[in-house]
């Protein structure tokens, strides 16, 4: 007897391509584990054996197996039609089952993975017949129709760890190997696979160009069902180079210096949705299924140097996970459970991407060893050149619909107004300080005239701001100019949070301007709610931080944008060496700045006023290096569009402000219609009416 071997069940029809994918990932496996093969249709009792196979398959196979005892089992012998000879399957360290039915019912309880493995019908007759011919061809139609049956009673589908759209082009198993370590059953016997990710070699290319950053992402990204920019966009408007006309606006560029893009293809590109404790991984051909928190599974897969930086590299990602963690994540941080109709998270895995560094004026390729690397690296190339040529720019800068989208809001005017009392209410109770009040504006519109590409262009063009983003995530998109960032952590432990707190419009007459500028910067409220929060966020950083490292760099400064002067603070600390950085991340998360004061407590009266989720606002956009660096940004000032398949799109727009005991609740209710102001103009459309 040997110590319980770990097993893996390939489950699937007939055709569906499940031997070759075993033989295969056995081979593979076999670089590094002993591995032991199962083939199931070794021990069907005849053509119409299904049933009684399993059976034979379960009590004489799989239980010693999973004992670490060695299996003695009858074979059939298909050109007789009766029993074969007496076999023996040792354990070892992996053992792989395949055929139909090895992840029935009754085997799941003793297997640690169950991979189905899936292909359209025609495929599927196709395949099985040109491997077993005139053998099968006879029988195909009695043995189907036994798998329908079975499947009936026993979907097993829906318990699979892992699904395989099996293209038989050669590509499973590589897919297949890339996410069979995130399961926790099997990580730990997967170390090595596992620490191979983390000894990858970044390829780089400096380019002293620097290209129209729209134009070169359409280029690059525009037909990819998944693809992130992160855009700093109003580095590109206001200018890093000397000359930049405004102090403030320069500042507030220089917070932001390089803008990312990027989507899931080449080689390692992965995608990952995750919704209520549940996250799909999904490479090339493979899905998997894994259970748990969030920001566990974000600690499995970051948070350790796994690249080195290019040399002379002035930025902080160097390739990994890009995309947006949703507000109702803080079901993890101490928040209630609040489903939203938008994934909790959304990233993708970027094995490759082009990095504009906006004071030098140069385009940074960055691309993983692999076969389509070099490619990969000539086609970006020839992209930035490209995009550096005289030319329109990279698309339109307003938007064109037949009929604007009218919006409808969760709460009308005397209906927010109500609110604001409740939270001043608990505020006079003592049970909060601060509460950061929200609702969402929401418009519904048929799917095919919407350009949400037109719509981020538009915006940024009309809003530049240093974290602006644009995600177009399978059927979600998100566009957004967001001038505040909730967490930066650098590479060497750095941790950075500038939260906002105080608005004020900007107005056309310059004395105007200047006056709400001044009335922003004297505002004893603005200031005290900006203060409740750094104090809020000094705290979250603490409980990772070296002790005495916490400080404020800078309080209640201003900065101007082109919708809006903000009111923002900076709040630096240094990581504690040896700790989790994706649990320092969940415990700054949500954004203080999005609460209000206390944090778990402030949420809890939101859950209550507020009658729903939050959704994708109040979350975070950004990224998770290789190198251990993370960057995120507030999702706010952020139109989220999600297409539901049926040639319709929800359009959603989450705004709000911070109550305290000295709000005005009129001024509180005309501020949201401020914020709300740069994206519903844009799209031609008015803030809802009473």
């Amino acid at each position: 007897m040997i110590p319980a071997p770990v097993i893996i069940a390939i489950d699937g029809r007939s055709g569906a391509g499940k031997t070759t994918l075993a033989v295969e990932l056995a081979a593979r496996l076999r670089a590094h584990h002993k591995v032991s093969l199962f083939h199931l249709e070794d021990i069907y009792p005849g053509w119409n054996g299904l049933a009684a196979g399993v059976e034979r398959y379960v009590s004489t196979v799989l239980t010693p197996l999973s004992r670490g005892e060695t299996a003695t089992w009858i074979s059939w012998d298909w050109e007789k039609h009766y029993d074969g000879d007496s076999r023996v399957t040792i354990p070892a360290e992996i053992v792989i089952v395949e055929g139909v039915g090895a992840a029935s019912a009754e085997a799941r309880p003793l297997l640690n993975a169950v991979i189905w493995a899936e292909s359209p019908d025609d495929v599927r007759r196709t395949r099985a017949l040109d491997r077993d011919g005139a053998t099968y061809e006879p029988y195909w139609d009695q043995w189907a129709a036994q798998e329908t049956e079975w499947l009936a009673g026993d979907d097993v589908p829906q318990h699979a760890d892992v699904r395989v759209h099996n293209l038989a082009d050669g590509s499973a198993v590589t897919d297949l190997l890339q996410l069979l370590p995130y399961l926790p059953a099997l990580a730990p016997v997967l170390a090595p696979e596992l620490s191979a990710r983390r000894g990858l070699r970044l390829r780089s290319e400096r380019l002293d160009r620097f290209p129209d950053s729209a134009l070169l992402f359409r280029s690059l990204y525009g037909g990819s069902a998944n693809a992130v920019w992160l855009d700093s966009s109003n580095a590109e408007a206001a200018g890093l180079h000397p000359g930049s006309k405004d102090p403030s606006e320069r500042t507030a560029a220089e917070r932001s210096r390089f803008s990312i893009m990027a989507d899931d293809g080449g080689t390692f590109g992965q995608s990952v949705t995750h919704r209520s404790g549940e996250s799909l991984i999904s490479a090339g051909c493979v899905t998997a299924r894994v259970n748990g928190p969030f920001f566990r599974w974000l600690d499995t897969v970051w948070g350790r140097r796994a690249v080195r930086a290019p040399k002379d590299y002035p930025g902080q990602f160097t390739l990994g996970w890009l995309g947006c963690l949703g507000y109702e994540l803080k079901r993890e941080t101490g928040g209630a459970d609040l489903p939203a109709s938008t994934p909790d998270a959304a990233l993708i895995f970027a094995g490759r991407a082009v990095v504009l560094d906006h004071a030098e004026g140069t385009a940074w390729l960055l691309a993983l060893e692999a076969p389509d690397a070099g490619d990969w690296l000539e086609t970006a190339a020839a992209a930035v050149e490209e995009a550096c040529a005289p030319r329109e720019a990279g698309g339109s800068t307003g938007v064109v619909r037949p009929v604007a989208p009218a919006f409808t809001s969760r709460d009308t005017g005397p209906e927010y107004l109500k609110k604001i009392a409740s939270a001043q209410h608990e505020i006079a109770q003592g049970n909060t300080y601060e509460v950061c009040l929200t609702t969402t504006l929401e418009a519904r519109v048929p799917a095919n005239p919407l350009d949400g590409w037109g719509i981020y262009l538009a915006l940024r063009g009309r809003n530049p701001a240093p974290f602006a983003s644009f995600l177009r995530l399978g059927n979600l998109t998100v566009a957004s100019t967001s001038p505040e960032r909730f967490l930066r952590i650098a590479s060497d432990g750095g941790m950075r949070a500038e939260p906002i707190k105080g608005t004020r419009r900007r107005a056309a007459d310059e004395e105007e301007d200047a006056r709400l500028r001044s009335d922003l910067a004297t505002s004893l409220k603005d200031r005290a709610e900006n203060i409740m929060i750094v104090d809020l966020l000094r705290n979250d950083l603490s409980h990772f931080a070296v002790p005495g490292s916490v400080t404020v760099s800078r309080l209640c400064a201003i900065e101007s944008y082109a919708t809006v002067h903000q009111m923002v603070s900076t709040i630096d600390a240094r990581l504690l060496p040896g700790s989790s950085r994706a649990e320092a991340v969940a415990a700054c998360f949500p954004a203080g700045s999005m609460t209000g004061a206390p944090k778990i407590s402030t949420m809890a009266i939101l859950d209550r006023l507020e009658g729903g989720p939050r959704g994708l606002y109040s979350g975070a956009i950004g990224y998770f290096s290789l190198n251990g660096a993370m960057d995120l940004a507030v999702a706010i000032r952020t139109l989220v569009i999600s297409t539901d398949g049926e040639g319709m799109a929800e359009l959603t727009l989450g705004v709000g402000g911070a109550i305290t005991t000295d709000s005005v609740p009129d001024e509180e209710y005309e501020e949201i219609r401020t914020k709300a102001f740069g994206v519903l103009s844009t799209l031609g459309a008015e803030f809802p009416r009473d």
